[in-house]
């Protein structure tokens, strides 16, 4: 219980959260508004022959949380909580048709909740039970990772059988493989990636490319026109790449040293504020010329706006994670498992990736989009090549007093 104690969000982490569930990641729809024009092509019946041999998985060490009893073979289901508009569906809107095809092949049918709407509410809502060492209710969930990691470190994640993970262990991108929070993903398998890099109004700019973090703070043709985001790990993440410094192993002074050049830049007024998604309007328009951006909402953009570019700092970007979890004391366990490793399988990945356009990380899935929509197979930003993966960086776990330290400064910093 102490320990439990100690995790308890403080007042600058609790606004860090407000913030992003106003506008930041929190507030993403979590799917690109675009429809991949082809996504229905993609048969059920594809699907549903899918075959289910893999590559058998080494084993993995490391203690998870206490293990409840495992109903899966007596009780062919599992309930899945998600983030809204975060699944594929049929053209009538009301199939699922992944899962749908999952429950085809496995006899195990899926309760799908979209009960997930915030990280911090989320966690409102299931830590009685967990703490209480009960079920949740919930065999499986999609928590971004810096609850990912807090969850894991409070013993309330079930550690993952890799025998029920082929698909999984095999496809799993390399990018993704061992988050420090979770060396080995002996608990968790990604769901999705979001990145963070930079965008640009190309119009607004007068046809110059900004592709570093440098050039948005000290180039004085966009002074003024020039936003950040309010999330702490994007905006600070970036700034420490462009700095030489790794966002995975930096230092209390690094993190001040980027704290401060970005507060050279809002004094200099270079940075005209910082923003949650809503920054989008005003770079559509030219009002920001360049800005950090989330690639889902670049994607967006570019169908409506042929002026809006984005570029890859040479230092590198920032990508978080949305993961997947089977808490303590679930009762279908096996059958969860099950259902983590049908969405490693790449006609299954490819279907999801094109519903919902961030970035997938299951190799081998180039193929199975192309069929679906060729434009979304060749777009690093919902498939990254080899040196697009390679300059993708992870903001390394926090402490609970390292983060509340950390978020003091962000939030002076912006005036949050």
């Amino acid at each position: 219980m102490q320990e439990y104690e100690a995790e308890r969000l403080s007042a600058p982490q609790l606004a860090a959260m407000r913030r992003s569930l106003t506008g930041g990641r929190g507030a993403l729809t979590r799917r690109s508004l675009l429809r991949a024009s082809g996504a229905g092509a993609l048969a059920l019946g594809g699907l549903g022959a899918l075959s289910a041999c893999g590559i058998p998985p080494a084993a993995r060490e490391g203690d998870g949380a206490a293990a409840s009893d495992d109903h899966s073979a007596r009780e062919k289901r599992v309930t899945f909580s998600n983030w809204t508009e975060y699944m594929d569906v049929g053209e009538d809107e009301r199939t699922r048709p992944t899962l749908q095809a999952f429950t085809e092949r496995t006899g195990i049918t899926v309760k799908y909740t979209e009960d997930i709407n915030d990280n911090v509410e989320f966690f409102g809502k299931i830590k009685p039970q967990l703490a209480a060492g009960q079920d949740t209710g919930r065999d499986l969930i999609v928590v971004t990772d810096w609850l990912a990691a807090r969850v894991i470190r409070l013993g309330w994640a079930q550690k993952l059988d890799p025998a029920n993970l082929p698909h999984a262990f095999a496809n799993l991108s390399a990018q993704f493989r061992s988050p420090d929070w979770d060396p080995g993903r002996a608990h968790s398998y990604p769901w999705t990636g979001i990145p963070a890099v930079i965008a640009y109004n190309a119009k607004a700019t007068g046809g110059r490319t900004v592709d570093s973090v440098t050039q948005l703070l000290d180039d004085p043709r966009l002074k003024g026109r020039v936003s950040f985001l309010s999330e702490m790990r994007d905006s600070v993440g970036l700034t420490l790449l462009d700095m030489g410094k790794d966002p995975a192993s930096f230092t209390d002074a690094d993190y001040d040293a980027a704290i401060g050049r970005l507060r050279e830049g809002v004094e200099r007024k270079q940075i005209r504020r910082f923003t949650g998604n809503d920054y989008t309007a005003d770079l559509s328009k030219g009002d920001i010329a360049a800005c950090v951006a989330w690639a889902g909402d670049i994607i967006q953009l570019q169908a409506d706006n042929p002026d809006i570019e984005y570029a890859i700092p040479a230092a590198g970007y920032v990508t978080s994670t949305d993961n997947l979890l089977v808490p303590a004391r679930a009762r279908h366990k096996t059958n969860a498992e099950k259902l983590i490793d049908h969405y490693y399988e790449p006609p299954v990945a490819a279907r999801l990736a094109a519903y919902i356009n961030y970035v997938c990380p299951v190799d081998g899935v180039a193929a199975e989009l192309a069929a679906i929509d060729p434009a979304m197979a060749s777009n690093t930003l919902i498939l990254p090549d080899g040196p697009m993966a390679a300059k993708s960086h992870s903001f390394r776990s926090l402490g609970p007093q390292e983060e509340t330290a950390y978020e003091e400064k962000f939030a002076a910093l912006i005036g949050a």
